[in-house]
């Protein structure tokens, strides 16, 4: 990449012109209407980011019981279609660019927030240590239950579906969530998978879900508008491997053969070496990965640039900025002081600290 490539600059991302290289990370939120559909709220929040050179929504449950949190979207009903419709509508009326972020929280949930009063389901039941957050307020997570080997064609399915049901409500691409601690992460370390079958016990058979969904998405989407997260050093949701190397650049060798919109590693947990696994330069998948090359975690304007102009990534994502600075690029652009996050309004509630952070004059 030359040494001129900064934030401003635009890339093509599969059939996507974008008009720089700015990502809108996705941020859980808490706000979903009635049936954890997308709501007027939900649109005019993402409306006011349309400037990112890409949105990646929050995580959207795939299923009713992939749910592992209060007022989160999904994208399994036609409320849910309907409500992400009114979102892209309004985004694309502004010039901007989605992709939805497909996710199954797997263990990470409770008992009662799924159908039924089920228990989350796992790779191998292994309880996470931690608390779960849940409409009845803080509790201790629960002992999963293990999928059959015969339950796992009906979770591809369910990929597949949620991919097309996005499709049906007019986004640009998907990326599947293969990280921080959720289903198809956990099926790939093996802190959290001990399965001796088809899909554990080398890494191969753990990378062998997500590769299986990423065909299937693909299927739907084709490759160049599907993209997916990865978070190799991240501890979160008690989350580990004893090689993260050799799993992470299994997995990302294995990805390319999609050709994939970009590849999202999150950096998250590097600040904390060991935490989730021996450390390792994740420069290393840079150099394994063939396609556009995403980086997060904790960057601001001069890193960002600094990254891109050492060819360490093709486009940043921000998460906190961006929450706080609907104009973000505009702000950069200028030079133009950035306003500061109010934590105490990240999850749940209505538009304080979701849409009424200022804009510049």
């Amino acid at each position: 990449m030359p040494a001129n490539i900064t934030l401003f600059s635009p890339i093509q991302l599969g059939p996507c012109a974008l008009p720089n290289r700015m990502a809108m990370a996705p941020m859980t939120r808490n706000r979903a209407g009635e049936g954890n559909a997308p709501q007027q709220l939900n649109a005019e929040y993402y409306v006011q980011r349309a400037s990112a050179g890409l949105i990646i929504t929050e995580g959207s449950q795939i299923a009713a019981d992939a749910v592992g949190y209060p007022a989160t979207p999904g994208i399994h009903s036609a409320e849910q279609i309907a409500g992400w419709k009114r979102v892209t509508d309004a985004v694309h009326a502004k010039g901007g660019h989605l992709f939805l972020q497909l996710w199954h929280c797997g263990r990470v949930s409770h008992p009662s927030l799924l159908p039924g009063g089920k228990l989350p389901v796992a790779p191998s039941a292994i309880k996470p240590d931690g608390q779960v957050y849940t409409h009845q307020g803080m509790q201790d997570y629960v002992i999963p239950r293990a999928l059959a080997l015969s339950e796992i064609p009906a979770i591809i399915g369910q990929y597949r579906e949620a991919a097309a049901n996005a499709l049906a409500a007019g986004f640009d691409g998907v990326e599947i969530h293969g990280a921080n601690g959720y289903l198809l992460d956990q099926f790939l370390r093996d802190g959290s998978n001990q399965r001796d079958d088809a899909y554990g016990d080398t890494v191969s058979k753990r990378a062998r879900l997500m590769l299986e969904v990423t065909d299937a998405v693909c299927a739907v989407w084709g490759g160049n508008r599907v993209g997916i997260r990865l978070s190799p050093l991240q501890p979160f949701n008690d989350m580990r491997d004893s090689q993260p190397e050799e799993t992470f650049s299994h997995v990302v060798r294995e990805l390319n053969r999609f050709g994939l919109a970009y590849l999202h590693i999150t950096e998250m947990g590097k600040e904390k070496p060991g935490a989730a696994g021996p450390a390792f330069d994740l420069g290393k998948l840079r150099k394994i990965w063939k396609g556009v090359y995403m980086t997060n975690s904790g960057y601001d304007l001069a890193r960002a640039n600094a990254a891109l102009a050492a060819n360490e990534a093709d486009m940043v994502s921000f998460g906190v900025p961006f929450l706080a600075n609907p104009d973000l690029p505009a702000r950069f652009a200028k030079g133009a002081p950035l306003n500061a996050a109010d934590p105490t309004t990240f999850y749940g509630g209505n538009g304080k600290g979701y849409t009424d952070y200022p804009l510049l004059s």
